[in-house]
C-alpha cells in the first residue's frame, strides 16, 4: 500500500500489484468506487458483464458494488495501480456478503 489509513488518508487506498502471466484477481467487489491503472503489460478485464483488453497507460473505472476482476493475459509481467475510494482495503465475493478481506491497521494484515 501506497496510501492508506496508515499514511494517514481518509479518503484513498492506493496500491500497486505485479502479476505473471494468467494470473490476476478473481471476480470480486468492493462497497466503493476502484481505479484500475495498467502501468505495464496488458490484462482482460470484466466489469459486470462487460469485458475488455487493457494496455500500459489505459484505466478502468469500476463502479461501487459492481464485481469484477482480470487476467494477465500477455506474456509479461503485468503492473497495474489501483486506488479505491477509502482509507482502506476491502473486497466480498458476493455482492451484499460481508468482507472476505480487508486491510487497514498494517501492510499485510488481513482477516477472511
Amino acid at each position: 500500500m501506497r496510501v492508506s489509513a496508515l499514511t494517514d488518508a481518509v479518503q484513498l487506498c492506493i496500491f500497486e500489484q505485479w502479476c505473471e502471466p494468467g494470473t490476476g484477481a478473481r471476480t470480486h467487489l468492493h462497497h466503493v468506487e476502484e481505479v484500475l491503472t495498467i502501468v505495464a503489460g496488458q490484462a482482460e478485464f470484466w466489469v459486470g458483464e462487460e469485458r475488455e483488453r487493457v494496455s500500459a497507460g489505459q484505466s478502468v473505472l469500476v463502479p461501487a458494488g459492481l464485481k469484477h476482476g482480470f487476467s494477465n493475459v500477455g506474456d509479461s509481467i503485468l503492473h497495474l495501480e489501483a486506488v479505491l475510494a477509502a482509507p482502506y482495503f476491502e473486497m466480498s465475493l458476493e455482492k451484499g456478503s460481508e468482507p472476505t478481506r480487508r486491510w487497514a491497521k498494517s501492510i499485510g494484515e488481513q482477516r477472511e
